[in-house]
């Protein structure tokens, strides 16, 4: 293995860590996606940082994304929120999207979370379901390991026979249960927007295999599969994906379901980040 040089954004940033919050052991990280970002209230929030003053973050750019680091406590564990994320189609390249990946692997977290508001493809999901991921199809057009690898640890063709942990998803369909909500699993298709999709390539990917669609979540899963780090994905399924009703599509939408599941959102993730430690 090469010896691990950390990019000077990942420095500055740890740097401002240290800083601000000491010498922290965070035991889990999430990344919350379109409309999750309140569910930070229901997850013991301790102080925030905000994106602009990390290196590697920079500002986010799409309405629902508020953009703050924050660190919580939910059950007694220090745990990193990432309220937002960066998107490939903000055009400012991968290192902001896989930003969150690098800087979990380089504080020593073991579980990464990410979250994201998904269209719902396969006939049986509604909006406002939860679809907990088992496996995904990189349409982006794009790959974050392109090139130089973004970190020394992680093999040139890292393995993806399960990016997403088997037991992680077994424990967010057990927390779900314990919480008395149906969480749904399925396989996500990632584009690089910043279009929704035609009629035409829903009944693409739904051939292909695809239960939801959206436009995020698979790279960082891809880089923090590479580290080495369990990896769970729960998408809320925001809207019916194009053509499964004769509805336009708007961002508005999608923020809208989302906002009526935060409660739901809350809970759940409430429970499950503490039951990581069991």
């Amino acid at each position: 293995m090469a010896e691990e040089t950390p990019s000077p954004s990942l420095l500055q940033t740890r740097k401002i860590l240290d800083e601000t919050w000491g010498d922290i052991h965070p035991h889990a990280c999430l990344v919350c996606g379109s409309g999750w970002g309140e569910i930070v209230d229901g997850l013991s929030p301790i102080s925030s940082i905000p994106y602009e003053k990390l290196p590697g973050m920079g500002s986010t750019t799409v309405d629902g994304h508020v953009g703050n680091l924050w660190l919580a406590k939910p059950g007694g564990l220090d745990v990193l929120i990432f309220q937002g994320r960066r998107h490939f189609y903000e055009g400012v390249g991968w290192e902001p999207v896989i930003f969150p990946a690098l800087l979990a692997h380089a504080l020593g977290v073991s579980t990464l979370l990410l979250t994201n508001a998904a269209g719902g493809i396969r006939e049986d999901l509604q909006p406002g379901d939860f679809l907990a991921l088992s496996d995904h199809l990189n349409f982006m057009g794009g790959n974050p390991l392109i090139g130089q690898c973004p970190h020394p640890s992680i093999p040139r063709f890292p393995d993806q026979s399960k990016v997403y942990d088997p037991d992680l998803l077994n424990k967010i369909k057990q927390v779900g249960h314990a919480t008395e909500q149906e969480i749904k699993e399925g396989t996500y298709l990632a584009l690089s927007g910043p279009a929704f999709e035609t009629p035409a390539e829903i009944r693409a990917f739904a051939s292909l295999g695809a239960d939801a669609v959206g436009m995020s979540t698979t790279p960082e899963a891809m880089v923090a599969n590479g580290l080495g780090l369990k990896v769970g994905a729960i998408s809320c399924i925001s809207n019916l994906a194009a053509g499964r009703n004769s509805d336009a599509l708007t961002h508005e939408d999608v923020t809208r379901t989302s906002e009526l599941a935060l409660p739901r959102m809350t809970r759940l993730l409430a429970h499950l980040i503490p039951a990581l430690a069991e």
